[in-house]
């Protein structure tokens, strides 16, 4: 009889764990911005976020991800005493990496004196510094710089048949920011918020961009000329094999766009009247149908 309190297995063996050398743990040698440096893990020592980012860094210096994100970087300073790029843009990324939501969390990092060496930065900038970093330049530029190199990690992925999904979240906000107006807020309703207008890849749930927008501005419709700009920027041979999305994104001018770009599309559609009336119209075309069958 079978011994119903084992545990069967539900999920596969992902990737294997580092495995111990010579009878002892050896651990890695890592090529940094701050040279080569060699990782051994402590299972004795309490689990941190930045566990792995040594590996991340030598990833990005690997790949040349870094020095060309800094060097195109449209920042630009004048003063001997401002702070370089790198050292900014340096910051930042550990400030998120470490899941910060404020300028003021970045005090957090002053503290730390070895992931900054790994990323060649001299020092951890101050809240001030970031936040007065891109004060002076055109949103434009920016978001064109930000836009390149995002495609550079992803674009040769798109060579492979893919389905592009498209999605819109609103996102509640607090305090006081550009675009924070009330609108379509089902959490918290009343509550001033911006929407996420967000493509995916859908094979691999890879985000391939998000426009952000105020809060009024769920409509599908808002969206559409951008996200029309965002296809049309696409080679012939990358582009989504369809689209999909859900009844917020099945109207008439987004399927007629589709439709003259000869890309496929799915969406859901509102049961209207005139929606059950051609559904009905439909089924009595296929039934009528000699071959049809149900």
């Amino acid at each position: 009889m079978a011994n119903e309190k084992e545990v069967g297995v539900v999920h596969p063996e992902g990737e294997q764990e580092l495995r111990v050398v010579g009878g002892s743990n050896q651990g890695s040698t890592v090529d940094t911005f701050g040279g080569m440096i060699h990782v051994k893990w402590d299972e004795t020592a309490a689990v941190t976020p930045f566990g792995q980012l040594a590996f991340f860094i030598e990833f990005l210096k690997t790949a040349g991800l870094w020095d060309g994100w800094v060097n195109d970087c449209p920042v630009t300073y004048e003063s001997p005493n401002a702070p370089s790029k790198a050292d900014v843009l340096g910051t930042i990324l550990l400030s998120v990496l470490s899941g910060h939501r404020r300028y003021a969390h970045i005090t957090a990092l002053r503290f730390d004196g070895v992931n900054p060496q790994l990323l060649g930065m001299n020092r951890v900038c101050s809240e001030d510094s970031v936040r007065r970093a891109f004060s002076e330049v055109a949103a434009a530029e920016c978001a064109a710089w930000q836009t390149r190199h995002l495609r550079i990690s992803y674009e040769p992925l798109l060579s492979e048949p893919w389905i592009l999904d498209i999605d819109s979240t609103v996102k509640p906000l607090y305090g006081h920011q550009e675009g924070a107006v009330k609108g379509y807020n089902p959490g918290k309703p009343g509550r001033p918020s911006h929407v996420y207008h967000t493509y995916f890849a859908a094979n691999i749930r890879l985000v391939l961009d998000v426009e952000v927008q105020a809060g009024n501005q769920t409509a599908s419709s808002y969206a559409q000329p951008e996200f029309w700009k965002y296809i049309d920027s696409l080679p012939a041979g990358a582009r989504p094999a369809f689209v999909r999305g859900d009844c917020g994104w099945g109207t008439e001018r987004m399927m007629t766009e589709a439709e003259e770009r000869k890309i496929q599309y799915l969406f859901k559609l509102k049961q209207t009247a005139n929606v059950k009336k051609l559904i009905v119209r439909m089924l009595g075309k296929v039934r009528g149908d000699p071959h049809f069958r149900g």
